[in-house]
Formats: C-alpha cells, sequence, structure tokens
C-alpha cells in the first residue's frame, strides 16, 4: 500500500495517512503495533513526550531497517518541557529514545499560555538547526493562531487537533486552509463513542467498506493529515484501506450533516 503525501507550506511533503501510538504504552505491545503498521504499508508514525512510548517507537523503527529517508517522524514537545530552557534539551533526549538525528515534523502540544509564545522562537532555533525538518502546533484555536502568525519568523505547517465527521470545526479548517496551515486530524474515529450511526453504516454497505473506512476516509477527502491508531494487525490494515475509493457528492454532504461537535478529547477553546 502506497499512501500518498501532500505538500506542506515549507515544500516538505507529508504522508496523509500516519499511525498513531497514543495510549500505546507497553513496550511489547507498542513494538508489535508499529511493526504491523510498518507491514501494512504506513511509513508516517506520530508519537510525544507525554506519550511515554517515543522509545518504543524508535526501536521498532529502528529494527525494521528501513531507511530513515523513507519514514517520517513526528513528536510533540510537552507542556512542562515548553520553558525556555527546557525546551531544547528535552527534544534532545526524544531523539535520544527516538534514535534518531532529527524529526521530520515537531509540535508544541498544546497553546499553554504563559508558554507558547517563546517556545516557538525555541522551535524555529530548532528548524534552523536542522533537528526539525518542519514545525508545528497541535491543539491550538483560531485565535492562538491568529497570534502566532502575528509574530512568528516561521509558519507552522500543521496544527494537529481533534477532527472527525461529529466534530468538524468548520471555523478553524477554513483558517488554515487559508492561511496555508495542514490540518492532521487526530482522534479520527472518536475514540469509538459513535460507531452506530445510520448514515455512516449505510454508506460504508454501498462502498463494501467498514464504518470506520468511511471516517477515515471523510477526513482525507477533507485535505487533513489523519491519524488513525490501533493495536490489532487486522484493523490497522483497514485503516490503510482507504484509498481505492472515493466518496460521492450525496454521501459527502451527508456526512457533512453528521457534525454536532462531539469532543472526545480536551477542549482549548477557552485556553487563553
Amino acid at each position: 500500500m502506497v499512501v500518498p503525501s501532500i505538500e506542506l507550506n515549507n515544500s516538505i511533503m507529508i504522508p496523509q495517512l500516519g499511525f498513531g501510538t497514543w495510549m500505546i504504552k507497553d513496550e511489547q505491545e507498542c513494538i508489535d503495533s508499529v511493526k504491523s503498521a510498518l507491514e501494512a504499508g504506513y511509513r508516517h508514525f506520530d508519537t510525544a513526550q507525554i506519550y511515554g512510548n517515543e522509545s518504543f517507537v524508535g526501536e521498532a523503527l529502528k529494527s525494521s531497517h528501513i531507511e530513515r529517508s523513507e519514514l517520517f517522524i513526528t513528536t510533540k514537545i510537552w507542556n512542562e518541557n515548553q520553558f525556555w530552557d527546557d525546551l531544547i534539551p528535552s527534544l534532545e533526549d526524544s531523539l535520544k529514545n527516538l534514535q534518531t538525528e532529527y524529526v521530520d515534523l515537531l509540535l508544541l502540544h498544546f497553546p499553554v499560555t504563559e508558554l507558547r509564545r517563546p517556545a516557538w522562537r525555541r522551535m524555529e532555533d530548532l528548524y534552523r538547526q536542522g533537528k526539525a525538518k518542519s514545525i508545528g502546533v497541535s491543539n491550538y484555536t483560531v485565535k492562538h493562531l491568529e497570534e502566532l502568525l502575528s509574530e512568528c519568523k516561521v509558519k507552522p505547517v500543521v496544527n494537529q487537533v481533534e477532527l472527525h465527521v461529529f466534530l468538524q470545526q468548520p471555523e478553524l479548517v477554513e483558517f488554515c486552509n487559508k492561511n496555508q496551515i495542514i490540518l492532521e486530524a487526530y482522534s479520527p474515529l472518536a475514540h469509538g463513542y459513535k460507531m452506530s450511526d445510520t448514515v455512516i453504516d449505510k454508506i460504508a454497505q454501498k462502498y463494501g467498506k467498514s464504518y470506520t473506512q468511511i471516517m477515515i476516509r471523510w477526513c482525507l477527502e477533507q485535505g487533513f493529515v489523519v491519524l488513525p491508531k490501533s493495536v490489532h494487525a487486522n484493523r490497522i490494515k483497514e485503516n490503510i484501506a482507504v484509498f481505492d475509493f472515493e466518496l460521492d457528492e450525496d454521501d459527502k454532504n451527508n456526512l457533512k450533516n453528521l457534525n454536532e461537535g462531539l469532543r472526545t478529547c480536551w477542549d482549548p477553546t477557552n485556553v487563553a
């Protein structure tokens, strides 16, 4: 399976579908999951300092003997590491854990009120040094992005947020599209909270696909980078088998009507 790539605003190419590793904290389970993802065709892997599994992801990728240039690795600077003197050393630790000299994408994990602005200057330093080939943010709202864009020297390439058919965030999507910031969809399956919607089920039957494949396909067709997660080899394969069909206009319109603002993760809306 070859996953298509899309171009970031710094001309770096990112695979549009990646493998999420949130909550995979058991060492062997994480290593096995990453290996299953590699076998299925994934080359984009998303982790974070707070996930506690960077070293497991690094071990699995290293043992695969796949060329580093063929992999796209993302990690995220956790909140308590956004202090001026802590951010760069924390990335050095992450690089050691991941067994790599650089990450393809480095994100600020959350818009920490008093830290995010100076933290971004540190992120720009890492970008210039080549320790991070691209830099971006996660869980930023429009107001946080407006603040960042008003003073940054290096524009964020992505904003990674919760996005799925039940949480479509149209204002944020419009803003990011206007400013050439790619949206990455974490929790594209809404953590399984709504797996019995009749609209999605009917569309899945129409295409001979699974319920989850329709949810992932919808995200892809919005132009998002999509990060599904599973520890089951069969589901890992299923989640990547979404590039052999397209939703028609009626189906896309019906899925658009499912938006209800359902958040299954943290909500940064009221973060000053």
